[in-house]
């Protein structure tokens, strides 16, 4: 089989040669790209702490397929699992109440790094990376739908004390691994029918956002990054951090701002907000998901959406000003296999993009010949990638073509199935 492979990238490599494209360079820059692996596909976005309640702030993982990490042990073997198939170095993406406590009731505001070492020494012991979120979800605090933005004083100066020690943990994080840890800021505030405010919210918003962003942090050890949203469930009618929102606060203090694929109306293309944003920004977070007809999370798929996004990212050249993680959640499939499926089809797209005679593209366009643009971007569609990505597949000593399947299936019978 593996000469058969090789066979089929040396034919491969000669036709992308003929286009001024090397493969092995695309492998090679390919393999530097890391994708940030979110913890809450392992479990259903449940978490290990001991307070709190149900999943809230208009988040829902539906399905109940059997199998899925009740511990923290379990997710990391999951995650472990899943990174095993999966071709590159790559991340994996935390929530604040995934940490270890004890059996103990640690309240939000009460976090420490020592909740997270086991998690640190876990990411060590693979050599990744880990990004991280503070949770301002299911909890009794959020039960109103506001947090940093509420008209409480105490209630929001709670969310303000654990978004500061969120970054802080962060931080820890990224120094503890060499590597700079993204800490991104997500709220779920908003209303589900017409406010009468819409300036007071925003104004809180932005003053605790001042102070949770207060103390100067090493960016070699976090960098901070806030996400905006279009609506969600119970807030349909209003959301406090919008889009337009954010990105005025991360222009202004020069913070990432995170792009999420499933956060627009249907009919925008995030791709082409990346080069308008990067025009103001150093660097961004982009969350890749896939919505169907509204910001449903499903997984990431090979569609004209992720190629489009792909596509941006390289033909700008702006792969190494981007953070790039996973984010959806779907309980109706194995959960391993939601995030192998994810994760490789992010990284296809790219190696698509990166194939791509682009620079030919951008001459013609130059040249005002757009006919000939146009026709050899078609043209570019069928070239023999499918035999690039099984060779990288190959030497990233991964499962090539849908033989990951099988593993996924084995760990499925030898592993999940005794979980009740």
């Amino acid at each position: 089989m593996s000469k058969l492979i090789e066979s089929s990238y040396r034919l491969a490599h000669e036709r992308y040669a003929a286009l001024g494209v090397d493969p092995d360079r695309v492998l090679k820059q390919l393999a530097t790209v890391p994708i940030s692996l979110h913890c809450w596909q392992g479990d259903d976005l449940g978490g290990f702490e001991n307070f709190g309640g149900p999943l809230g702030g208009g988040l829902v993982a539906t399905g109940n397929y059997p199998g899925k990490a009740r511990t923290p042990d379990e997710l990391r073997a999951d995650a472990a699992q899943a990174l095993a198939l999966i071709p590159g170095t790559h991340r994996f993406n935390l929530h604040a109440f995934y940490g270890e406590f004890g059996g103990q009731k640690v309240d939000r505001n009460e976090i420490e790094p020592k909740h997270f070492k086991n998690w640190i020494a876990w990411a060590k012991s693979l050599g990744i990376g880990l990004d991280f979120n503070p949770t301002c979800f299911s909890h009794p605090n959020a039960a109103s739908g506001f947090t940093l933005s509420h008209h409480d004083k105490g209630l929001r100066q709670f969310w303000i004390e654990h978004c500061q020690l969120s970054r802080e943990i962060g931080a820890g994080m990224g120094r503890a691994l060499g590597s700079p840890t993204v800490t991104n800021v997500w709220i779920p505030d908003g209303m589900k029918d017409t406010p009468a405010d819409r300036r007071g919210p925003r104004e809180r918003l932005e003053e605790a956002l001042d102070e949770v962003f207060k103390r100067k942090l090493n960016p070699k050890h976090n960098l901070d990054a806030v996400e905006g949203k279009l609506f969600g469930i119970g807030a349909e009618s209003y959301t406090v951090g919008m889009h337009e929102f954010y990105l005025g606060y991360a222009v202004k203090h020069q913070k990432l701002v995170c792009l999420d694929a499933g956060h627009y109306h249907p009919t925008e293309n995030m791709a082409d907000k990346i080069s308008s944003v990067l025009g103001f920004l150093p660097e961004i977070l982009l969350h890749v998901s896939r919505g169907v007809r509204w910001d449903s999370d499903h997984v990431v798929t090979l569609t004209d959406e992720l190629n489009a996004i792909a596509q941006e990212l390289v033909r700008g050249d702006y792969l190494k000003r981007t953070h790039i993680g996973l984010d959806f959640f779907d309980a109706s499939i194995n959960r391993i296999a939601a995030w192998t499926i994810g994760a490789r089809n992010v990284l296809r797209a790219l190696c698509l993009a990166l194939l791509e005679p682009h620079a030919q593209y951008k001459q013609l366009e130059r040249e005002g010949d757009y006919t000939s643009r146009l026709a050899l971007m078609e043209e570019a569609k069928t070239l023999p990638f499918g035999a690039v990505w099984d060779y990288y597949c190959l030497k990233q000593s991964v499962p090539v073509g849908e033989a990951w399947l099988a593993e996924v299936k084995r760990y499925e019978k030898d592993v999940l199935s005794h979980r009740t």
